[in-house]
C-alpha cells in the first residue's frame, strides 16, 4: 500500500471510468443505496451491497468528517405480495399500518443481520410506504412526482395506469448503454398494448376492489417499483446528490428508470454524479436459487448450521465478502469462509499484542481504500502489519486501529470446538500410523489458528491424550 493519500477515486458506472470524487458540498456528502424488499429474510446477495457501501460510508466519514456525510439506505416495503398479505391478515387496519405489521419481523431481522455483519446504521432508513402520498413535512412523495412528470409531458395515463414515456427523453438509456428499441418493460407488470413504447414503464398501477391500494388523482392504486427510490432519495438528499449505489443487477431497469423519472421530474442533467455497482454473487460456483437448494439468508448463515454444517460469525461473512473487489463477481463458498476465518483469527491474535496501546488508522489503508475501495491492497497491508506485530507494539496498535475502522470487532474469534476435536482425532490416527510429518503439519496449522495442542498420557491407560487451549 502506498502511504500517499491522493484523493478519493471511484469507478462511475455512468461513464465507465475511474474518476476523482468531487462532492457537490464537502460539508454534506450524500449517498443513496437501494436496500432490500422486506417480503422475506434478506439473502446473502443483499449482504454484499450492505457491506461494500458500509466501507465506503466509513471512508467518507473519515475523509470529510462524521457529521458531514448523509447515507440513505431504504427499505422497500411496497410489493404486491406484501400488499396482498397485509390485506389478508389485517383487513381492518389502514393499509400502511397493515403493511408495517406484515414486514415488522423481516425488517427488524434485516437490521439485526447487517449489524451482525459489522455495518453502521445509515443516517436515514426510510420505508417506501411512508412516501406514497403527500407528507405533512413536505418531503418529496411519489404521487407528487408522478403529477409533475405528467405536467412536464413525460408521463401519460392509459387504462387506469400512469406510465413513463421513454420516448420523451432523448438520452434515455445512458446508464445501461442500451438503445431505446432494445429496452424491455421495467415494471412488475406485463407489456400491454396501451403503451406508447415497449420500454415505457409503470409509475402508478390500478388496484381492483379486491387489491390493496391508495387513493390518488388517477384512482385507487399503488406505485410502480422505480418511483419509490426517486421519491426517497429526493426527500433526504435533494434533486441531485453525490453517490447512488446498489447491485449490478439493478442497473437496468431499476436505476435506469430512477434516473429517467428524477431528471425529467426535476429538470436536472443528472440524478447522482457517481453510480457505483457491486458485482454478482454465486454460491459454490452456481447461481443462487431456491430450486438448486443453495439459497441462503443472512440469518441462516449467522444462526443455523445449513452451510458447512455450522454457524458463521458475522465478521467472517464480512471479510469473505470484502476479499473480492466489490466490482468483481464473487463465488461465495465454504472454502472462502474458512480462509476468511483463519485470516481474521491471525489478525486478531497479532492485534492483541498491542495491549492498551492505540494508534491512528494507517494512512496506507486510507490511501488504498481511496483507490476505488482496493480491499486486496488493504488486506495485504494488514497481513504485513500482523507479521510485524510480534515485539512491535506500534505495528500491533496500527493493526488494531485498522480492524476497528473496517468494522471488525477485537473480541477473540470463536473457536469451533467440534472441528478442533475432529482434527485432533485425525492427528492421533496419523501419529499411530507414524506419519509424523503430516501430524506435525496439522499441529502447526492449528497453532496458526490460535489453538495450541498439548500431548500427554492417560495416567490409567498410558495412551496418548491430546488437550488444547486457545493461545493469546
Amino acid at each position: 500500500m502506498s502511504d500517499a493519500f491522493k484523493g478519493l477515486r471511484l469507478t462511475n458506472t455512468l461513464t465507465r471510468t475511474k474518476e476523482d470524487f468531487v462532492p457537490i458540498d464537502p460539508d454534506n456528502v450524500r449517498m443513496y443505496v437501494c436496500g432490500p424488499t422486506v417480503y422475506d429474510f434478506a439473502h446473502i446477495g443483499n449482504a454484499r451491497p450492505a457491506i461494500v457501501f458500509d466501507v465506503l460510508f466509513r471512508l467518507l466519514r473519515h475523509v470529510y468528517g462524521e457529521d458531514h456525510v448523509t447515507y440513505v439506505r431504504n427499505l422497500t416495503d411496497l410489493d404486491d405480495k406484501i400488499n396482498a398479505r397485509a390485506l389478508r391478515d389485517f383487513p381492518d387496519l389502514p393499509l400502511n399500518e397493515a403493511i408495517r405489521r406484515v414486514t415488522e419481523k423481516t425488517a427488524n431481522q434485516y437490521q439485526a443481520d447487517v449489524k451482525a455483519l459489522g455495518c453502521l446504521e445509515p443516517s436515514v432508513e426510510p420505508r417506501a410506504t411512508e412516501f406514497v402520498l403527500a407528507r405533512p413535512d413536505g418531503k418529496t412523495d411519489m404521487v407528487s412526482l408522478i403529477q409533475r412528470l405528467i405536467e412536464r409531458g413525460h408521463a401519460y395515463e392509459a387504462q387506469g395506469e400512469v406510465l413513463f414515456d421513454t420516448g420523451s427523453m432523448e438520452d434515455y438509456g445512458q446508464l445501461s448503454k442500451r438503445n431505446l428499441d432494445e429496452q424491455q418493460a421495467g415494471a412488475r407488470v406485463e407489456v400491454e398494448a396501451h403503451k406508447k413504447n415497449p420500454g415505457d414503464f409503470v409509475l402508478w398501477k390500478a388496484s381492483s376492489p379486491e387489491e390493496p391500494g391508495w387513493d390518488s388523482p388517477w384512482g385507487r392504486g399503488r406505485p410502480g417499483w422505480h418511483i419509490e427510490c426517486s421519491a426517497m432519495s429526493a426527500a433526504y438528499l435533494g434533486e441531485v446528490f453525490d453517490i447512488h449505489g446498489g447491485g449490478l443487477d439493478l442497473i437496468f431497469p431499476h436505476h435506469e428508470n430512477e434516473i429517467a423519472q428524477s431528471r425529467c421530474a426535476h429538470g436536472t442533467e443528472v440524478m447522482a454524479n457517481y453510480w457505483l455497482h457491486n458485482g454478482f454473487l454465486q454460491v459454490e460456483g452456481q447461481k443462487m436459487s431456491k430450486s438448486l437448494g443453495n439459497f441462503y439468508s443472512i440469518h441462516e448463515l449467522l444462526a443455523t448450521e445449513n452451510f458447512g454444517g455450522r454457524t458463521w460469525p458475522g465478521e467472517v461473512l464480512r471479510l469473505a465478502m470484502l476479499m473480492t473487489h466489490y466490482r468483481e463477481p464473487i463465488d461465495f463458498s465454504l472454502r472462502k469462509l474458512e480462509e476468511a476465518e483463519n485470516t481474521l483469527r491471525k489478525w486478531k491474535r497479532a492485534a492483541d499484542s498491542a495491549g492498551e496501546a492505540e494508534a491512528e488508522v494507517p494512512a496506507a489503508l486510507i490511501a488504498a481504500l481511496s483507490d476505488d475501495l482496493a480491499t486486496s491492497s488493504v488486506f495485504q497491508g494488514l497481513s504485513q502489519l500482523a507479521g510485524e506485530a510480534a515485539g512491535n507494539v506500534q505495528a500491533a496498535a496500527e493493526l488494531k486501529a485498522a480492524l476497528l475502522f473496517l468494522g471488525f470487532g477485537l473480541e477473540a474469534a470463536a473457536v469451533d470446538e467440534a472441528a478442533v476435536a475432529v482434527t485432533i482425532a485425525r492427528r492421533l490416527e496419523l501419529i499411530n500410523a507414524k506419519n509424523w510429518a503430516e501430524a506435525d503439519r496439522i499441529r502447526d496449522e492449528l497453532l496458526a489458528q490460535g489453538v495450541q495442542l498439548k500431548d500427554g498420557k492417560d495416567p490409567v491407560t498410558g495412551e496418548r491424550v491430546t488437550t488444547w487451549e486457545v493461545k493469546r
